[in-house]
């Protein structure tokens, strides 16, 4: 059986030829080893649709990023999210300009933020939080994930405009640090977007993955 699986939406299609080319949006991608297809599926569009977020299936983005693995089990990620027209208004400042235009059509805006600090040892201060920025990352990547099962599209954006998001926002950079921006929706066609974003409207390729890992320390002769 081929390891190459067509983009699409749920139930996933049997794999096919990978040769065959699809639509726009159901551009292939070919994996090196045999993973779940909501890893090729996952992929960060910039056309949505702004057809509202039922709460069930929102609430279940959450709950997926809920169990995501922390050290200490500190669970350090805070999302902020706006559905209503004047809150998502007032996140869409917090992102880059070249941001704004496209997401301003996603239903949902959401900020992953991460608490940097921990308590100290008694009769001290806070200390840093090393895992902090890892654990929030995963918290992310289960909710992209589960937003996949649910035929949702995510998109995030390391492009903000600091250090005024924080003020958008109210949070404290003592505090947190604010991470991301995230777009939620259904992903809509890509010829709805301007001609230099609709050419980039697919999923991307990946490095070849003897690229990413080696066993042994770096330069030993071994590889996976």
């Amino acid at each position: 059986m081929s390891d190459t699986l067509v983009l699409g939406s749920p139930p996933w299609p049997e794999p096919v030829d990978p040769l065959r080319k699809g639509p726009r949006n159901q551009l292939l991608r070919s994996p090196e080893a045999r993973v779940h297809p909501v890893f090729l599926e996952r992929w960060s569009p910039r056309s949505f649709i702004p057809e509202p977020i039922p709460p069930k299936e929102l609430r279940s983005l959450f709950e997926a990023a809920r169990w995501a693995p922390s050290a200490n089990n500190v669970q350090p990620w805070l999302f902020l999210y706006a559905q209503r027209s004047e809150d998502r208004q007032r996140f869409l400042e917090g992102l880059h300009p070249r941001n704004r235009a496209w997401a301003a059509r996603a239903p949902v805006l959401a900020y992953l933020l991460a608490r940097t600090h921990l308590p100290g040892p008694e009769g001290t201060g806070p200390v840093p939080n090393p895992n902090a920025r890892f654990d929030a990352g995963a918290a992310w990547m289960a909710l992209a994930l589960q937003a996949r099962f649910l035929g949702l599209s995510t998109h995030a954006m390391g492009g903000l405009e600091r250090p005024g998001v924080y003020s958008i926002l109210g949070v404290s950079p003592e505090e947190f640090e604010i991470l991301v921006g995230i777009a939620i929706g259904r992903s809509g066609d890509w010829d709805a977007l301007p001609p230099d974003l609709a050419a980039r409207e697919h999923p991307s390729s990946r490095k070849p993955l003897s690229a990413i890992y080696q066993e042994g320390p770096l330069g030993s002769a071994g590889t996976g």
